[in-house]
């Protein structure tokens, strides 16, 4: 059913807005064919922002010709065919390499305009798609990788979190939104989804209705990082399964038509939120809801951040999960195809990615477990990893992005390796590192958190170099970790990392995490470290 757009009169609407009336983004996929046709050179300047809602962007260097590509996964869940068909397009057009998202997206490097099409058949047959991986629209819904074998899940959300993507699925109702659009959906009751981080979040819930405990969703909203962070906010409302749909409907109209439009930078619905506070935001969605009942219990029990490594029993008698570190998030499209193989061979082909770029190997009954695990690709990509490689983060950086300031995938993997060698911890340590404000690699809620900069130098010119967060969480409804003093030469960063942690290990406490030891300690301490550290 059409809408109409409240906002098409504003005579404040910003640049990107007022393309957008002209010409809806989902329109790109009509366009696609003919530019594969016709060449690179043919594309208009203006239509490169639209092919953000085809999960494309243009490649570093933006003249080269190359795009970036997103695949949306729901939760993160991938049957066999389409990991295959994954690990093809890599190796038939992305130069082997399959980057895991921290939304649970593959994303695929090096492609050109005239492979588009085919690509997008290739995905079509296995039932994936790009619409929506990138631009003002819904994005890859986030989700929990374990839904349906979970122990830990209050509610099986696999066909909750389908049906409400494909509802979205180039849906031009909801395809010109104020700016992007995350959204995650998540039974599990270690927030498997980093519930606060989102533009909207439904989180596990129970209630007592009419004499009996009711089993749903309490609703978040508000949350995002960027430049300007916020924490999502729990509205006072409590969603069955079955309402999860409309009222992430109703969530995303509210967005839809109320979000702001003026100005880029506060366009996201973090800021309606904030404006609005979460009472008047309530009272719009029961107006297009209807009633709902007041918030339950909270069952939350703590944050496992999305890491799910080791051997795990299933809820299904006589079946494990297994989780796999992938360091960093990249795979060569070999490694691909053989996860793919022993996914079928040991267990029934699902592979499911996590938000820590890592996977999940589920439906591997009893007798398998050991022979998979013997499998040589899991010498890399292993279920014990070490403490630093094991628990990193990055962004894409400035390797393929043209956002980034500095070389963000391959830096953190060395220095996580690095550190490995150099020390050990009785706690893990998440690094989180990221090449501009945006954080995609989420550096916000890392215990240490590495935000690339440029850094001008007397003896070196311009160079590259890095701010240090400490003491992110998203346990007990979040906390973003804060900045120190100081900016580190990235050749350094290795070095000042290690004699920082050094300084931890030496002053923590037996059993004591880095979030409760910043906690504790507060950042001076951190900061008298570091400022020592730099003078040497």
């Amino acid at each position: 059913m059409a809408y109409t757009k409240t906002w098409a009169n504003n005579p404040n609407l910003n640049k990107t807005e007022l393309k957008k009336l002209k010409k809806d983004g989902l329109k790109i996929f009509e366009d696609i064919p003919r530019y594969a046709k016709s060449g690179f050179a043919s594309i208009p300047e203006e239509d490169f922002d639209l092919f953000k809602w085809a999960g494309l962007y243009l490649q570093r260097p933006k003249d080269a010709g190359y795009f970036m590509m997103r695949v949306c996964v729901p939760s993160g869940i991938l049957q066999y065919d389409q990991l295959v068909t994954l690990a093809q397009i890599s190796r038939d057009y992305g130069r082997n390499v399959f980057d895991i998202t921290t939304r649970q997206a593959v994303q695929f490097h090096w492609l050109t305009i005239e492979q588009i099409p085919d690509i997008f058949e290739r995905l079509e047959k296995v039932g994936l798609s790009t619409a929506g991986a990138c631009g003002d629209i819904t994005r890859n819904i986030v989700g929990n990788p374990l839904s349906g074998i979970d122990p830990n899940e209050l509610v099986d959300t696999t066909d909750i979190t389908r049906e409400v993507y494909e509802f979205f699925q180039r849906n031009e109702d909801f395809s010109n939104l104020p700016r992007k659009y995350k959204m995650s959906i998540n039974a599990n009751v270690y927030n498997a989804s980093n519930a606060e981080i989102h533009c909207l979040s439904f989180t596990p819930a129970k209630k007592v209705i009419d004499g009996n405990e009711v089993l749903g969703f309490h609703i978040k909203v508000g949350g995002g990082l960027s430049s300007a962070p916020y924490l999502a906010q729990t509205l006072n409302v409590f969603i069955r399964p079955e309402q999860v749909k409309d009222a992430a409907i109703a969530v995303t109209t509210i967005f839809r038509d109320y979000g702001y439009r003026e100005k880029r930078h506060r366009a996201r619905l973090k800021f309606l939120v904030a404006d609005w506070g979460v009472e008047k935001f309530t009272e719009k969605l029961l107006e297009l809801i209807g009633p709902l009942p007041e918030k339950g219990e909270d069952v939350h029990k703590g944050w496992n951040a999305g890491y799910f490594y080791g051997v795990h029993p299933q809820k299904q008698q006589g079946l494990h999960y297994i989780g796999f570190n992938v360091p960093v998030g990249r795979l060569h499209a070999d490694e691909v195809f053989e996860i793919a193989r022993i996914a079928k061979q040991y267990g029934n082909g699902e592979v499911r990615l996590c938000n820590s770029q890592n996977l999940v190997i589920p439906n591997v009954p009893t007798e398998n477990v050991d022979p998979l695990l013997k499998e040589p690709v899991f010498e890399r990509i292993t279920v014990q990893p070490k403490s630093f490689i094991g628990y990193s983060v990055s962004c894409t950086g400035i390797e393929y992005c043209n956002l980034a300031l500095v070389e963000t995938k391959e830096r953190l993997r060395r220095i996580a390796e690095f550190l490995d060698e150099q020390l050990e911890l009785d706690v893990p340590v998440r690094l989180h590192m990221v090449g501009c404000p945006n954080s995609c690699g989420q550096r916000q809620i890392a215990d240490i958190g590495l935000q690339g900069v440029k850094m001008k130098t007397k003896e070196k010119g311009m160079i590259e170099a890095f701010e240090i967060y400490v003491g992110g969480t998203l346990l007990n409804g979040g906390k973003f970790n804060e900045k120190l003093k100081g900016k580190v030469d990235a050749e350094d960063l290795p070095h000042v990392l290690k004699q920082l942690l050094l300084y931890f290990k030496q002053t923590k406490l037996a059993g004591e995490t880095f979030f409760k030891y910043v906690q504790r300690v507060g950042l001076e301490p951190l900061q008298a470290e570091l400022d020592r550290i730099l003078d040497n």
